[in-house]
């Protein structure tokens, strides 16, 4: 997925869940959209530094949009994180057509958006027999300070209403799949947060056990001159730890 013409800056705050305030590298102070509705633990760091998205659209209230955060590293450097989870979906949605997701590869159309129980999963596929793959992705941002990715960044309900979706579907004969996208270039696993959401930890691993595939991918960010960032994508597959680290 190809960024806009991203504009760095420095993070001042977050607040309101949807604002955020950004000192830009010409010395400028706006106001940016924050796209993320969640705890953003760990990533929500003044002084970072930031990448925000332009737009000359008259229609909307703000003019920046945050994208990315750089966040400092153990050993020196950085790593880049991706705030938007509005991106998550048209990051996995560009792999699975490409069929770079070797575990999820095959004949068939991606559908969006795919309605089962009550619940919306992020992706169906079609199958013969009348066997379909369902998908449900998850972002994940957050790393503890022992290094570990982990997910959620805070209680989730409607992400357990997702795995008991998944589990009903898996029970019927259908593929269910759960993908950690890591949008976080500093973590190379994932496990469940227990220590925030035990009840999500304890129903991930009750519906592993009952059919419910779970997969992880982190992203590879590249980068044009002057280090701007350019186009997020899919990388390698990555360790979901299920009991824990």
């Amino acid at each position: 997925m190809r960024y806009p013409s991203l504009v760095g800056g420095t993070l001042r705050r977050r607040y309101k869940r949807f604002l955020a305030d950004v000192q830009l590298d010409d010395g400028r102070e706006v106001v940016a959209h924050c796209p993320n509705t969640g705890s953003m633990r760990a990533v929500n760091v003044p002084g970072c530094r930031v990448w925000l998205a332009p737009s000359d659209n008259p229609q909307r209230k703000l003019a920046w949009t945050w994208e990315l955060i750089e966040l400092p590293e153990p050993e020196g450097g950085v790593a880049l994180a991706s705030v938007h989870t509005g991106r998550t979906n048209r990051i996995v949605a560009e792999a699975l057509q490409a069929q770079r997701i070797a575990a999820l590869a095959g004949a068939g159309s991606w559908q969006a958006e795919a309605r089962v129980e009550g619940s919306r999963l992020d992706f169906r596929r079609p199958g013969t027999s009348g066997i379909d793959t369902f998908v449900e992705v998850k972002q994940v941002t957050l790393r503890e300070t022992d290094g570990y990715g982990y997910f959620p960044d805070a209680v989730s309900e409607r992400g357990r209403r997702h795995l008991e979706a998944l589990a009903s579907l898996a029970a019927r004969g259908h593929r269910a799949v759960l993908l950690f996208c890591v949008a976080h270039e500093g973590i190379a696993d994932v496990a469940p947060a227990d220590h925030l959401d035990p009840a999500y930890g304890e129903t991930l691993r009750r519906v592993a056990g009952q059919g419910v595939e779970v997969l992880a991918h982190g992203v590879r960010v590249a980068r044009g001159a002057a280090a701007v960032p350019e186009d997020i994508s899919l990388a390698a597959a990555l360790p979901v730890r299920l009991h824990g680290v």
